[in-house]
């Protein structure tokens, strides 16, 4: 080995070296207190129980699949996610492109849905209780068009008072984030699709769709993250034990953990982190199939 290739080795370990010492503190943050509790979670779920320590492999996984309450909260989670996150990202791209034209009063606009941001989850849930309480503002207005009182919150339709929640909470953060997308689309391409006579629907799916398919990624993953993160709100209207659809995966880890169930609870947590490990690299590949001709 020459010299030469000897120096450029060596100064290959060296910024390697240098790469991992400016790295480290991050590494460290993230193996103590991310991947090393995770691996005690999945510890956990292998056990039958924390004194004993004796293996039992998938046996918490059988158990928990066959448990009802676990059964009825993942469909309810799945559900709440199958509808807000979908919404959530089809009405903030709307709110963008709306913006993105020149319409009066923008900025009036785009401060009404930034507010929410501001307000606390608690007053959020005060707001919502008046309004949906029986003897609230919802059923006093649908009073005086001739319907009966409903208890929002303890009927059917109860799932969609908290997707409404959920979209008026993140609506505007999720338009900004579109707004930037559209941002650093190159104007010149749609020049030449205007001096093609390009219409504005051939315009939106084959260039600004395309060119935003990274941000519809990161606001999918955002927006399913926080669907599973909805039982504050719904703890906040509705308590421990909700009827019907508002019984969430974040409700039954709470219960277990309180009856000091951890086998059950770790099995639990390990299938809904597979779960959205599966969620998000599904969307990964196909934001790569659709987005790969504009990529670089």
């Amino acid at each position: 080995m020459s010299d030469r290739e000897k120096e450029k080795r060596n100064n290959k370990w060296r910024d390697l070296g240098a790469s991992l010492c400016f790295l480290s503190p991050s590494l460290l943050g993230v193996g103590v207190f991310f991947i090393l509790p995770f691996g005690v979670v999945v510890y956990y779920s292998l056990i039958d129980g924390v004194a004993s320590h004796n293996f039992v492999l998938l046996e918490n996984f059988r158990k928990l699949l066959s448990n009802s309450a676990f059964l009825l909260a993942s469909k309810n989670t799945l559900l709440f996610s199958a509808l807000a996150v979908p919404l959530a990202v089809v009405l903030s791209l709307m709110l963008a492109l709306m913006l993105e034209a020149r319409i009066p009063g923008k900025s009036t606009f785009r401060t009404f849905f930034l507010s929410p941001m501001m307000v606390p989850v608690a007053s959020v849930v005060l707001i919502w209780q008046v309004l949906f309480n029986y003897n609230g503002t919802i059923n006093e207005l649908w009073l005086l068009l001739g319907g009966q009182r409903i208890d929002w919150l303890q009927s059917d339709w109860n799932i969609y008072v908290v997707v409404m929640l959920f979209l008026w909470k993140n609506l505007g953060y999720f338009m900004i984030l579109f707004m930037a997308g559209l941002a650093n689309i190159p104007r010149e391409l749609l020049e030449v699709a205007d001096v093609e006579g390009a219409s504005e629907t051939y315009k939106f799916f084959a260039i600004k769709l395309r060119y935003l398919s990274p941000t519809v990624l990161f606001v999918t993953i955002l927006s399913l993250i926080n669907s599973f993160k909805v039982f504050r709100e719904v703890y906040l209207l509705t308590g421990d034990y909700p009827l019907g659809r508002l019984y969430m995966l974040q409700h039954f880890m709470n219960n277990t953990f309180r009856s000091f169930d951890y086998q059950k609870l770790s099995a639990a947590a390990v299938i809904m982190a597979a779960v959205m490990v599966v969620l998000i690299a599904l969307l990964f590949k196909i934001e790569d199939w659709f987005g790969k001709d504009v990529e670089g």
